[in-house]
């Protein structure tokens, strides 16, 4: 039995980094993409102001 819980301990670990690097993923991915956004407004402003 304490091969079990020594297997169950490090599953466990294995799927607390797993979900603790992919909240840190999804943290990063909305922080890129509201760089992108601002950098799009940005862009559009220069546009507007620059003659065609």
């Amino acid at each position: 039995m304490d091969n079990l819980s020594s297997l169950f301990a490090g599953y466990t670990a294995i799927w607390v980094i797993f979900f603790g690097f992919v909240w840190r993923l999804q943290i990063r991915q909305k922080q890129l993409q509201q760089e992108i956004a601002l950098l799009q407004q940005k862009l559009a402003a220069v546009q507007q102001e620059r003659p065609a």
